[in-house]
């Protein structure tokens, strides 16, 4: 019962949230049957109790009846579904305001109508947002004003044409933002074919009249960016575009911004410019501060792994260190400690404390496998360095078990394999021969799929001297 869709529900609550609710159970405008807010009271409990446990307490002395409880359950998440939209409406945003304006006009109320109509012309010029939402608002508003016109003066086009542009900017704005997140994965994932309706679109976001706005602007710069990636004018022009344009859109957005530039650095780096490794910490870093990166008031594991990995690769320790600490409580509860634990550990590493690497790496139990192959390949490093051989004999076999295990596919299972297939010829008796460090650095150079592949040739460099 503890993974039904109305417990979930109940348990996203916070505790104003779930306060609010039992208010809106108790209201008989929305809920006439008294026994609603006891059921909701039940699941509000940390532990959900059995079903005949709830039965019982819902009503007592009768015999338990799965279909009725089923029902009673089903009557609740109906009746929690509205508390959510109705709570979503409370706000007097603009598009709220608008409603009610739409709502005096059906109702002949043209003073009121006029009255809301006004301050939502009002709050859409004086809030900042240049987005595609704010070009959606602005659209809607226009209809409604189209609407209202044509009614009282039917031979106006003025307010037709209005409409017709700011519809116009309303869907390039958005096609636009679907063009860059395409290519962006394109760029990261090499799949799929170009949209002809691509280029038309971007032709006319290109014209006079348009191509100035924010919400049009910034996404052709970033196009430009995305289709040009070793293009350092591109880049720059970008960035240029985006300081100019950072108050006209939302942290979500501007966190998708960042994540265009940080993974084309990433794309740059890797293929041996590592004047961008500094380049990637510098976006991480300011995107962090912004607060760009925090979603819900929580910080993603990957997007923490990532900027701790940068920091690590640039030297910036102390500064890894306090990124840590500071941003630990931000994680999703159930990853906070495994992921802590993980991040002290290669900061420990990256400063030779390899006794401290082993304890963190100890406390933590890592659920997910690619994450578990991280701590893993960690450890296995640290037993390297330590001259561990036995150690990490034994660690490969269990490290290459559990790769077949878990069924670990594609990228990953190479590149781990990989790591796993080449540490051992640098423990064969052999290695240390000219000819054999010849072909395995050889080898190591040229294998397209190793993460590890910058280690591994250190740990042979240092074999020889």
């Amino acid at each position: 019962m503890e993974s039904s869709n109305l417990f979930l529900l109940v348990q996203s609550l916070s505790a104003i949230e779930k306060k609010d609710a039992r208010r809106f159970l108790e209201s008989p405008y929305f809920n006439t049957r008294q026994d609603m807010p006891a059921l909701f009271d039940l699941l509000c409990l940390e532990k959900m109790p059995a079903k005949e446990q709830v039965w019982a307490r819902l009503c007592p002395g009768m015999a338990y009846d799965d279909t009725a409880l089923r029902l009673r359950m089903s009557y609740l998440n109906r009746l929690l579904e509205t508390f959510l939209l109705v709570q979503d409406t409370r706000e007097k945003d603009v598009r709220s305001r608008l409603r009610l304006a739409v709502a005096y006009r059906n109702r002949g109320l043209l003073g009121h109508y006029e009255r809301n109509i006004r301050a939502v012309a009002r709050e859409l010029e004086q809030q900042p947002l240049r987005n595609a939402h704010y070009h959606s608002l602005l659209r809607d508003y226009h209809f409604e004003i189209h609407l209202s016109t044509i009614a009282q003066k039917p031979t106006d086009t003025r307010s037709l044409r209005e409409l017709a542009r700011s519809t116009d900017v309303q869907y390039l704005s958005s096609r636009l933002q679907l063009v860059c997140l395409e290519l962006a994965q394109k760029n990261i994932y090499r799949t799929g074919e170009d949209d002809p309706l691509h280029r038309d679109v971007l032709a006319l976001a290109e014209r006079r009249e348009w191509c100035e706005l924010p919400g049009i602007s910034i996404y052709l710069a970033a196009y430009r960016m995305l289709l040009y990636p070793e293009d350092e004018a591109q880049y720059q022009a970008f960035k240029q575009k985006l300081a100019e344009v950072a108050t006209a859109f939302p942290d979500d957005e501007m966190r998708e911004f960042y994540m265009f530039t940080i993974n084309l650095c990433i794309r740059r780096a890797n293929r041996g410019e590592p004047s961008m490794e500094q380049e990637i910490l510098k976006l991480y870093r300011m995107a962090l501060e912004a607060g760009y990166l925090f979603e819900n008031g929580l910080l993603s594991r990957f997007t923490y792994h990532n900027i701790v990995a940068a920091g690590l690769r640039c030297g910036e320790l102390d500064w890894v260190e306090d990124v840590i600490r500071r941003y630990s409580p931000m994680l999703e509860r159930k990853y906070r400690d495994s992921s802590t634990s993980f991040n002290l550990a290669r900061l420990q590493y990256a400063r030779n404390r390899f006794d401290s690497v082993l304890s963190l790496l100890q406390k933590a139990n890592y659920h997910d496998p690619l994450f578990n192959l991280a701590a893993k390949t960690l450890l296995l490093k640290t037993y390297y360095v330590l001259g561990e051989h036995e150690l990490l004999l034994s660690h490969i076999d269990a490290m290459r078990n559990y790769i077949h295990r878990k069924k670990v596919i594609g990228y990953h299972r190479t590149n781990y394999l990989n790591i796993i297939r080449y540490t051992e010829r640098l423990l064969q008796p052999g290695s240390l021969d000219r000819q054999a460090r010849s072909n395995l650095r050889r080898d190591i150079e040229k294998e397209p799929v190793l993460a590890e592949k910058e280690w591994l040739l250190a740990c042979l460099a240092q074999e020889k001297s």
